[in-house]
């Protein structure tokens, strides 16, 4: 992926929206209750390695004391994991990082790099952090860079550790997140985590933990079948087909016809 040999990984987190009548543990404001799914997804094959589940009020940058990856490995966040002290952290355990930074930082620049336009990267510096607590959570320079996104129209700025990698590239590892945002988007769209069927914190947690399961369970059979059918389209079959006695490559092979056919009816005729 990009080149790059070391493994790549995604951070963020999503919020699950709750009943605060049924829910009152999780009061997340004054009318609202919700959790978090702090996730770490590995970019390589968008499998899921981390997962922890806690109220909302939890701040994301706070899971980047959980996080222990492969020694070299590079981790991609957004701006909510800003905080130097936990991001140096990461770096004393031998990872990289690169992190969306937000525009009112205050900093000293001490060299700048030279820059391709047409790549849409616009700065490339070496900084220090200015302000007494951030300076003394980070001590060491950090590499800024300012990229202009064609297909969003949108002026990024991302902090990161790594010098050696091309300031392209550092805007490409960025761009990698859309995956941990794919995976949430699937996760709240085709598994059962917006109705719950206990009140508790246990049961919650209990559900959200099958759901995953369930995906990677789901991704397992795939790779070894060597299936193409879309994911969803798969976990359908496996529902219907759950109190079967049949093997998944058997129900696969027989459902083959009936979804090529269904395919080429839903095509409008032109003429």
């Amino acid at each position: 992926m990009l080149g790059l040999k070391e493994p790549l990984y995604a951070m963020d987190s999503t919020v699950i929206d709750l009943c605060l009548s049924l829910f009152p543990w999780a009061d997340f404001r004054s009318t609202k209750a919700a959790l978090k799914a702090h996730t770490v997804v590995d970019l390589r094959g968008a499998i899921p390695v981390f997962l922890c589940i806690t109220t909302a009020k939890v701040a994301d940058s706070a899971m980047l004391d959980q996080l222990h990856l492969p020694s070299g490995a590079i981790v991609v966040l957004d701006r909510g994991y800003i905080d130097f002290k936990r991001l140096f952290g990461l770096v004393q355990r031998g990872c990289s990082f690169v992190v969306r930074a937000k525009e009112n930082m205050n900093y000293s620049c001490s060299d700048w790099r030279a820059v391709d336009n047409r790549l849409g990267v616009l700065r490339d510096q070496t900084i220090g952090l200015v302000n007494p607590a951030p300076k003394r959570g980070y001590p060491q320079s950090l590499r800024r860079i300012r990229f202009f996104d064609r297909d969003s129209g949108l002026h990024l700025i991302f902090l990161t550790n790594r010098f050696d990698l091309p300031a392209h590239t550092i805007a490409a590892i960025y761009k990698q997140r859309w995956q941990i945002e794919l995976f949430f988007k699937w996760l709240k769209q085709n598994l059962c985590i917006k109705h719950f069927y206990g009140n508790s914190l246990n049961a919650v947690k209990s559900q959200i933990w099958i759901a995953v399961c369930v995906y990677l369970l789901a991704l397992i059979a795939r790779k070894e079948l060597k299936l193409e059918l879309p994911l969803q389209l798969f976990l359908q079959l496996v529902e219907v087909n759950m109190f079967e006695r049949v093997s998944l490559q058997q129900m696969v092979k027989n459902a083959l016809p009936d979804l090529e056919n269904r395919l080429i009816s839903s095509q409008l005729d032109l003429f």
